[in-house]
């Protein structure tokens, strides 16, 4: 299935099924599936909670800077990147560059059952993870709105009804510039 020469880029709040939703993608396309979580903790050798606990956010957020940096841009892909990865003006024009970005976008409490089941979370380990999760709604929902060419509510819905969906969407959109 050939969907131009853009890379699909997922962008989202932690739950929303990026990682699933990419590997299904991958399948689906034939692209090559690059996640940037999953490339910054392989290179620095310990998983992202780690990261953050010893080095910090703001470490972490220069890690995903260099990493959409050192994507390679000459055949398509499927890029999966981190939650906050919109924090940073300079990594919104880079997923621009990159590909079609597509904004998986839940409803709070979607996001909060499938949150439920993930321990990994480090900016979800405060007193009250829930409101926690609801303030980094608000504060990242207006840059993902900013950062994406579509969005796809995930609520109720499958990876792999995602990944048709998306599929189907950017089919209709008029890719390249």
């Amino acid at each position: 299935m050939k969907l131009g020469d853009r890379s699909i880029v997922l962008i989202g709040m932690m739950g929303t099924g990026k990682s699933l939703v990419g590997k299904v993608l991958e399948e689906k396309t034939g692209f090559p599936r690059f996640d940037t979580d999953e490339m910054i903790s392989l290179r620095l050798g310990m998983p992202i909670d780690e990261i953050f606990a010893k080095r910090g956010e703001e470490y972490f957020r220069n890690q995903e800077t260099e990493t959409l940096l050192s994507l390679p841009r000459k055949e398509p892909a499927i890029i999966v990147t981190g939650g906050g990865i919109v924090l940073r003006a300079e990594n919104m024009d880079l997923l621009k560059q990159i590909g079609t970005v597509v904004w998986l976008d839940a409803d709070g409490a979607t996001l909060r059952a499938r949150i439920r089941r993930l321990r990994d979370r480090p900016l979800l380990q405060t007193e009250n993870p829930r409101a926690s999760l609801s303030e980094l709604q608000q504060t990242r929902e207006p840059l993902y709105r900013k950062a994406s060419d579509l969005r796809v509510d995930v609520s109720q819905k499958n990876p792999e009804e995602i990944a048709e969906l998306i599929m189907k969407n950017i089919r209709n959109f008029p890719i390249g510039e």
